[in-house]
């Protein structure tokens, strides 16, 4: 099997389904004339013409509600942002428009949108462009949100996002775009809302999605030294949430912990522990951990981003807790 960057992948599955549908466009800033800001969609002006890969301006309000209306008249834009922080200045249009759509027209209307850029911290860019708001969108009933960890993934998910018939979030990392991975050259899709097994084990049930399944499946490396054996859980997205793999998971291992970079207050990772108390409090034996990251703004400095961010140690740590094994 070839072997591809993440934003080739992303590529392919809009170039793909593109060719496969001519309702299929995409618009955002830079994606255009400059190939994208993160070159993910390096040259399919020249393939679609700029009818169908649109420059915007810097009006996210703008271009996310010129979607919403695309795709409530029979259009499947692609709307990117050059990073989910600046979706803020979108969100009326992705919460109060494209999530309720369906349900406020008694179903006559459907938005079947996808709006797609990187989430989460990307290096010393400080507060304002390093945030997480995948919390945030899967609050809200009408949306779907992905979040991809594997440029197989990314592909599958993706295509899969964009033939959906209702709006979804597709959040991607911008540290990822030139992570490597192998990706079949035949079409496939992979279905939104099934957590993937990463790698099986008996002692314990890390779970994570996104990047953060680096620190995941590194900390997994760590305690197999130790002989632990841990559990690695992708969810994929996080709206829907896979459950089901969870609790089976947890009825196993009978611990858990959930690595996640938001800040902790409403985060994933309370959902995921609220959850597994309620359906499986009877097999764990002992309290969910989760790993996120400090409840601030993030900083600029590296050694304070180093501090901030959900790491491998922490990881090791809280499985050691849950375990109740010393050191």
């Amino acid at each position: 099997m070839r072997t591809i960057q993440f934003r080739e992948a992303l590529r392919e599955a809009m170039s793909e389904e593109m060719r496969r549908d001519p309702r299929v466009f995409l618009m955002g800033e830079e994606v255009a004339e400059y190939n994208g800001a993160y070159k993910v969609s390096q040259g399919m002006l020249d393939e679609f013409g700029p009818e169908r890969v649109i420059d915007t301006p810097i009006a996210e309000l703008g271009f996310a509600g010129i979607g919403v209306g695309a795709a409530a008249n029979g259009l499947l834009p692609i709307i990117e942002f050059m990073t989910f922080n600046f979706s803020l200045v979108a969100i009326d249009q992705v919460i109060n428009s494209a999530a309720k759509i369906y349900s406020m027209s008694g179903g006559q209307y459907s938005c079947p949108i996808v709006f797609r850029g990187p989430t989460g911290n990307a290096g010393m860019l400080s507060s304002q462009h390093s945030q997480n708001f995948e919390n945030w969108y899967a609050n809200t009933p009408g949306l779907k949100v992905v979040v991809p960890s594997t440029p197989y993934d990314a592909k599958g998910l993706l295509k899969s996002a964009i033939r959906d018939a209702d709006p979804v979030i597709f959040m991607e990392s911008e540290l990822m775009y030139g992570d490597k991975g192998e990706v079949p050259e035949e079409e496939y899709l992979i279905p939104i809302g099934k957590a993937n097994v990463v790698r099986p084990g008996e002692n314990v049930t890390i779970v994570s999605f996104g990047k953060m399944m680096k620190v995941a499946l590194a900390a997994a490396d760590e305690l197999a030294k130790e002989g632990i054996n841990a559990e690695v859980i992708d969810l994929r997205s996080v709206r829907p949430i896979d459950y089901n793999t969870l609790i089976e998971s947890v009825k196993k291992t009978n611990r858990m912990v959930v690595v996640e970079e938001a800040w902790p207050l409403a985060s994933i990772s309370s959902e995921l522990a609220y959850m597994v108390q309620r359906r499986a409090f009877d097999f764990l034996d002992a309290p969910v951990l989760r790993i996120t990251c400090q409840d601030v703004p993030l900083p600029y400095a590296p050694t304070l981003i180093e501090a901030s961010l959900p790491n491998v140690e922490r990881t090791v740590k809280a499985v050691k807790e849950v375990l109740y094994v010393k050191g």
